[in-house]
């Protein structure tokens, strides 16, 4: 079947940091789902994962987290899906990716794709659904008894925070978003958000202004070192922050001693990657969302769309998503 893989971690400027290859098609077994992919979706993991380093692969390594498609075969352990129906997944990091023609895919991670959504609409949501999902129901804890309460998103105009307003809001939330230039701002305001303010400003000296003080949650979403001591700052005594962003330089989590504050991670990988107990979960939240979109309350965030599958336009989208000025998502489908 056709891919795009490499051997060598490059620059994606590279003519062969990702390549056209021809890999076996997979079969599936145990609790596998062979997918034929409509559509995928290029996230920050993809151009981290492909950044430059010394190791070198011996077999395609295929990138990819975010497909939608129809289900081909199943493993004979599989008991959620059937030959033909329309799926969408953000994927296993541990596992061959989406740049393919075909996917293997543990049928506990997949959802139903949204029948009001083309699989490409479809394809720009699970990776970043899942995440903001799981930060807010579930390493925040919030609950029904939180409605009313403020949430500040760090970054809310990316593909995370675009669809973290939209269930913040579904989770009766007073959403703050952050954005620094006017088309991030009106997207915000696109997405749901209630206040938006400047993460390159003092927060909570702008949340003041607007009458909101100290926030109850922080989903931090970009630049964990850069906010660390304005997220200390700008959360009430015993809030919650939430990161998804791995720090680079020491945390100095006294800053948040005086106040109680939590502090939690979130990577959506933790369940495919570890194989917990309730891997499941994944498969679960992707259907009540995909409920969510089909009763209008979620919209997707694609932004941008690229055609075929292919190493050259798979480079344009990489090269989109390393600019670091995307707003909502991009994705790359096969001509219908």
């Amino acid at each position: 079947m056709k891919a795009v893989g490499l051997y060598q971690y490059l620059p994606i400027e590279n003519e062969e940091s990702l390549l056209d290859v021809e890999v076996p098609k997979p079969k599936a077994t145990g609790k596998d789902l062979l997918v034929k992919i409509n559509a995928i979706s290029v996230n920050p993991v993809d151009t981290k994962v492909r950044a430059p380093k010394d190791a070198i692969e011996k077999e395609p390594k295929i990138l990819g987290w975010d497909a939608s498609g129809v289900v081909e075969e199943v493993g004979e352990d599989c008991e959620l899906f059937q030959p033909g129906d329309t799926v969408f997944y953000a994927g296993d990091i541990t596992r061959q990716g989406s740049y393919s023609e075909y996917q293997l895919i543990d049928e506990r991670i997949v959802g139903k794709k949204p029948s009001n959504l083309s699989f490409a609409e479809a394809a720009a949501m699970p990776l970043t659904t899942i995440t903001a999902w799981e930060g807010i129901y579930e390493r925040l804890g919030i609950t029904e008894k939180d409605k009313g309460k403020t949430i500040l998103i760090i970054n809310g105009a990316g593909g995370v925070g675009s669809i973290a307003t939209q269930i913040a809001k579904y989770a009766g939330l007073k959403v703050i978003a952050t954005a620094s230039r006017e088309e991030t701002k009106n997207w915000c305001e696109k997405m749901g958000a209630d206040v938006i303010i400047n993460h390159r400003e003092n927060l909570l000296q702008q949340l003041n202004d607007e009458g909101i003080g100290e926030v109850d949650y922080i989903f931090c979403l970009n630049d964990t070192d850069g906010h660390w001591d304005g997220m200390g700052e700008a959360i009430k005594p015993q809030g919650s922050i939430c990161s998804i962003v791995e720090n680079e330089k020491d945390l100095d989590l006294n800053v948040l001693k005086s106040k109680s504050v939590t502090f939690v991670w979130e990577f959506m990988y933790t369940r495919s990657m570890f194989q917990t107990e309730d891997m499941i979960e994944q498969h679960r939240l992707l259907n009540k969302a995909s409920d969510l979109f089909e009763e209008g309350i979620f919209q997707t965030t694609l932004t941008k769309t690229f055609q075929p599958i292919n190493a050259e336009q798979l480079k344009k989208a990489h090269k989109e998503v390393e600019s670091g000025k995307m707003i909502g998502k991009l994705i790359v489908e096969n001509e219908a």
